[in-house]
Formats: structure tokens, C-alpha cells, sequence
């Protein structure tokens, strides 16, 4: 098999696409005195169900455990929902997923269901296919999202987008295409969809904790799945099968979990950083070329920063967050705000249960909000693109584990212009000539 080598600290190689570099957000942070709703943010609505509606169909690409819960999501989310068609590189996944779907009384059709590398294109093709469900490893993102969007179809797609920034910018001009259409993009950046953080940032936008002047964002947890490999499993089939521990399939921790933090302090802030510097390190882990922590400095500008960490260590203190620091009081940024001597100023109030005591959860997990807001804004024709805002965060997690595996100070003009491809020239079954190194920070980098 041709291929080329996996080098993921090749990062610095001109490109000829530096007219996208420094797309961000535009500050939203005012300190208006009342507070904005939702519709001047741009957030989307927090709804019971979606709404009745012409049928919608939808196909799943990536039947593993994800993606068999994001299509079970999407039935819950609202009526007249269905899932009419799968796809999967493994037969096994598409046969559990079309079992489990059969309680949902979702019977799908042997000649809908795709095996194979190109079985997405397959499914995307099916005119009775309206919304195309994203949940595969994210290496492959990029070119599901366009074959999507070329065949007008509305998508939701599983975070991170992309592992590299080839394929940001891949989905950067294919949200544009969408845009074009009027084709719904929904992210699975769910904490943007889940109530509290909704309302607690609508809390920072008017002003509650002053001018942001530092944030911390942290994920830290036990080591996750792997698979050990198997009697005739090929190299290709083996790594797609234990695609969470390389990096070339899922970009590594930073970006498969940690995005969620860096997602929200990103919207908190109302804009990416303009450089990371950091470290990490791996020791504990047994399968894979990932690293088993990280600790980035993400320069936000004007003196304001934020420390971001993330590690999958057993037996290790462990808690999931983030903190928002302001001249007049801080944040959570989930459900409380307090004044800078620590008195609470506000705070999110909860559903309460039949005794009347605050259940500490909304009515509606957010896994199940963001497919009522696609489909929301599908019937509704309020419409919804989701998909640049997470690709820039998405990059972000990109330099902070760039900046870590190199030891360098990485800037966003440089990550974004880079010319970084993760993985081989052509995807296939059979042996693959390709090196996992762990990287080394202070090494040179190596270009192939």
C-alpha cells in the first residue's frame, strides 16, 4: 500500500491558503446593563421538543456507540423523525446499530445499509435522505461534510471536525457552501445547546463580571477504551478499530474531549487566542501515539490568557470545567456568577422535583437540545451553521497540542496557514507503512 508517514509536527510548511487566516468571532461581551436575550446573541432557543413539521429522514454515518446515540438523539428530539439509512467501515457496527435502532421501532432496509470506506457517499446519495448525521472517527469529517453538503443535505456533526488544519479549512469553505444553500449545520458542541451555560452566558454578556481579564479550562479523567489487536486484523483495520488512541484519527485528547472547555471559553471570550505555548507528556499509556496530558497557555491578547488542561490518568484527581475571572466578579460559566469577595450574584435555578428541591439538571440533556435546534431550525426556517464556529475551536485545540508536541510558541496565523495533513495518502485495508513516534518537544521538526 502507498502511503506516506505520519508526522503531525510537520506543521510550519507554507500554504496557499492564508487569505482565511484570523477569521474569528466578534467580541459579544458588552456591559450593557440589561440583560441580552437570545436572539441578540445568535444563541439558540431553549425548546421542550421540536416543533411539528414536514417527515424528516436521516442517515447515520459512523454506527459505533457515538453515533448510534446521536441517531437515537435525533428520534427523541421531536415527531415525525426517522432514521431510514447506515453506514460504517465494519459490518459488525452497522448490524449492532441497526439492532438497537429496531427498539425505536426504526426497522431499516438491508439496501440501505453501507459497508466500507465509500459507503458514506452511498447513503448521502439516497434522495430520501434529508439530514446526514456525522459520527465518525474525525479524521474523516471534512469529506463527509462536504459530500453532504454537495448533495444538499442539512448535517449534524459530531466535534472535533477536523485533525488537522488541511482539514479546518476543508470544513471552514464547506460551511460557507452550506450557507450558500440554506443547508442547517448543528455542531456537537452540546454545552452551547445546555440551558444553564446559555443563561450564565447571557449573564457575562451583560456585563455581570466586568471586562474578562483570565480563564481556565480543565478536563481531566481516568484513562479511556482501547482495544488490544486482534488475529487478522490488518494495520488499517486495527487503528480505525482503536481509532480514540491515535492521533491521526481523532487528534488526540486535547481535541476528542478537552474542545468541549476550549469551545466555551472561546464563546465566553468572543474570539480564539492569537498564540499557545505548553507541554505535555505521555508514560501511562499502552496502545496508541497520544500523549496522557497537556498544559497550554492560550494568549488571548491584551494581557489576558488562559491556562488549559486536560490528562487521562488513572487513579488521579479528576474534574471536568471552566473558570472565567472579571474586574467586577467570576464565573463558572455553567450556572453561577460571584462578585469578586466570593458572595454569589447569581446563580441558575433549576428545575425543582415533586418535593420541591432543585434537581441540579435541566429538563432537556443537551445531547438531545442541539438535534431540537437543528430540527428547530429546519421546520422553522430559522436558520443555523454551526460549523465554522467549531472549526475555529476545533484549531485552537490544534495549536495547544501543536504547541505541546513541538515545545514551540505556535501562532494562530502559523497553525492556520500550515499545511499539517494527518494520515496516509489513501485510506484502505492492508498493511500501512507508518511510523507513531511519540513526540518529542525541542526536537527538530521533520517534514516528509
Amino acid at each position: 500500500m502507498s502511503s506516506k508517514n505520519i508526522d503531525r509536527r510537520k506543521f510550519l510548511e507554507s500554504t496557499a491558503f492564508a487569505g482565511m487566516a484570523g477569521l474569528a468571532a466578534g467580541a459579544l461581551l458588552t456591559s450593557c446593563k440589561k440583560t441580552p436575550d437570545n436572539k441578540e446573541l445568535g444563541l439558540p432557543p431553549i425548546l421542550n421538543g421540536a416543533p411539528k413539521g414536514r417527515k424528516l429522514r436521516a442517515g447515520l454515518i459512523g454506527a459505533g456507540n457515538r453515533g448510534t446515540g446521536a441517531a437515537i438523539n435525533f428520534l427523541s428530539c421531536g415527531p415525525d423523525l426517522e432514521i431510514i439509512a447506515l453506514a460504517d467501515v465494519f459490518q459488525d457496527k452497522v448490524d449492532g446499530c441497526r439492532q438497537r435502532l429496531e427498539k425505536y421501532k426504526m426497522n431499516i432496509p438491508a439496501e440501505n445499509c453501507f459497508v466500507g470506506f465509500d459507503g458514506y457517499k452511498k447513503l448521502i446519495a439516497l434522495q430520501d435522505v434529508d439530514v446526514v448525521l456525522l459520527a465518525t472517527p474525525p479524521q474523516f469529517r471534512p469529506d463527509h461534510f462536504l459530500e453532504a453538503v454537495q448533495n444538499k443535505k442539512h448535517v449534524f456533526m459530531e466535534k472535533p471536525v477536523a485533525v488537522d488544519p488541511v482539514g479546518i479549512r476543508s470544513v471552514i469553505a464547506t460551511a460557507k457552501k452550506a450557507e450558500a444553500l440554506g443547508l442547517c449545520v448543528v455542531t456537537g458542541t452540546q454545552r452551547r445547546h445546555q440551558e444553564d451555560y446559555i443563561e450564565t452566558y447571557k449573564q457575562i454578556a451583560g456585563g455581570a463580571i466586568g471586562q474578562i481579564v483570565s480563564a481556565k479550562a480543565y478536563w481531566n479523567q481516568a484513562h479511556v477504551w482501547f482495544r488490544t489487536r486482534e488475529e487478522g486484523w490488518s494495520d488499517m483495520e486495527y487503528m480505525i478499530r482503536n481509532w480514540n488512541n491515535f492521533c491521526w484519527l481523532c487528534g488526540d485528547h486535547i481535541l476528542d474531549t478537552h474542545v468541549h472547555n476550549i469551545d466555551v471559553i472561546n464563546w465566553f471570550m468572543g474570539k480564539h487566542p492569537v498564540s499557545a505555548i505548553g507541554y505535555g507528556g505521555r508514560v501511562r499509556r499502552v496502545t496508541g501515539d497520544q500523549y496522557d496530558f497537556f498544559s497550554i497557555d492560550f494568549d488571548y491578547g491584551n494581557g489576558v490568557s488562559s491556562h488549559s488542561m486536560c490528562r487521562q490518568i488513572d487513579s488521579c484527581a479528576n474534574g471536568t470545567g471552566e473558570i472565567i475571572m472579571g474586574t467586577k466578579g467570576y464565573t463558572n460559566c455553567r450556572n453561577t456568577v460571584w462578585n469578586l469577595d466570593g458572595s454569589v450574584k447569581w446563580s441558575f435555578e433549576y428545575p425543582k422535583d415533586q418535593n420541591g428541591n432543585p434537581m441540579n439538571q435541566i429538563k432537556i440533556p443537551p445531547y438531545v437540545q442541539e438535534h431540537i435546534h437543528l430540527v428547530h431550525a429546519i421546520r422553522k426556517n430559522e436558520y443555523v451553521n454551526e460549523a465554522e464556529q467549531t472549526a475555529l475551536s476545533t484549531l485552537t485545540a490544534i495549536m495547544g497540542r501543536t504547541a505541546a508536541y513541538t515545545g514551540k510558541l505556535v501562532t494562530w496565523d502559523e497553525i492556520f496557514k500550515s499545511n499539517m495533513d494527518l494520515g496516509p495518502e489513501k485510506i484502505e485495508f492492508g498493511p500501512v507503512n507508518m511510523q507513531f513516534d511519540v513526540p518529542l518537544p525541542g526536537t527538530p521538526i521533520t517534514n516528509v
